[in-house]
């Protein structure tokens, strides 16, 4: 497939509400974004892919919290892909992008090239965080990793955690325009049920793997009907009107539910970003003995870090570091 350089709304999130249907959902493109990700490590093909969907998934999930709230996504597993950490960090003020950053931690002599990406983390789970600033606890999901696909995983933990029926339909993969470098580029659409103030739930467990709830499971009435219908209109998504320059989303939203009566808000930019630092490094060391840092420190007399989501590099004197550094209180930074 080969696609234009840069379209106007690449690295975009545009939310939307079906009225009709009392569904809202999200349509993503992540292009740059996506490249910037990747970018920052040789990832082999499963890997790349498992960190493209993940990536995504972010993006669509993330679009609705608040400034300055951080959202994660952690999928670890026993596998040979062990884990995939992504974070999509709220705008800094209005009209300002949000930011996303991934990486995964493998083992490159175990993950198949040749295989499947999802079967490859084995068994583990999927977690959900939201951070919502200093002086508050953090929220925290988690389930296990079922369905055969990382989107999968989500829609299962929506339905499961948090009783809203979610379903995506994603597409990413390399493409290249003649004479240009070779990019990513990734798009999808996030249909969720608007919530109810008192949801039925299966009191035998659900239809999914192991007992697990799925959106047909926290559904009755007309909303089931709404439910299918919408799914079915999605369905017939081309993977060309996902990330092809063809097609805006507005129009991708007009040719698919038009029934539905489709309504759009502002749309939401989106940029790799990180927030590492050196103060932050050095915290994350406050806890080790001068005997530990030792332990890390070079045969040039420095202690190195680097960030796995950016490549930032960190160099730093030893006895700067650790509660026994010079002039450390004992307590965290």
């Amino acid at each position: 497939m080969s696609f234009g350089s840069q379209i106007a709304w690449d690295d975009t999130v545009l939310p939307f509400q079906l009225d009709r249907a009392d569904i809202r959902g999200r349509i993503a493109r992540l292009d740059g974004v996506l490249d910037n990700v990747l970018a920052q490590h040789d990832y082999p093909g499963p890997v790349e892919a498992l960190v493209a969907e993940a990536a995504l998934l972010t993006a669509l999930i993330g679009q609705t919290i608040k400034l300055r709230w951080k959202l994660s996504l952690q999928i670890r597993g026993d596998g040979p892909v062990r884990l995939i950490a992504t974070d999509y960090y709220g705008p800094t003020d209005d009209g300002q992008p949000a930011r996303i950053r991934a990486w995964a931690s493998y083992d490159p002599e175990k993950v198949d090239p040749q295989a499947a990406p999802f079967p490859q983390i084995g068994q583990g789970y999927f977690a959900f965080l939201i951070d919502q600033g200093e002086g508050t606890t953090p929220y925290q999901g988690i389930t296990p990793l079922s369905g055969g696909s990382l989107s999968a995983c989500a829609e299962t933990y929506f339905a499961q955690s948090e009783q809203l029926p979610t379903r995506f339909q994603l597409t990413f993969g390399r493409s290249q325009l003649p004479g240009e470098r070779e990019g990513w580029r990734a798009g999808g659409v996030m249909l969720q049920h608007m919530p109810k103030a008192s949801p039925l739930v299966a009191k035998d467990g659900g239809s999914g793997e192991a007992g697990l709830l799925q959106a047909e499971d926290v559904l009755y009435g007309d909303d089931q009907e709404n439910w299918a219908r919408a799914n079915l209109l999605l369905d017939t998504v081309e993977e060309l009107e996902l990330i092809g320059p063809g097609v805006q989303p507005t129009e991708l939203l007009v040719r698919l539910f038009h029934e539905e009566v489709p309504r759009v808000f502002d749309a939401q930019p989106v940029t790799f970003g990180c927030t590492c630092s050196a103060d932050k490094v050095r915290q994350s060391l406050s806890i080790y003995s001068a005997k530990d840092i030792d332990t890390m420190t070079t045969e040039d007399g420095i202690v190195t870090a680097d960030c796995q989501f950016c490549g930032a590099h960190y160099e730093f004197d030893p006895a700067t570091l650790g509660f026994e550094a010079e002039g450390a209180t004992g307590e965290p930074e």
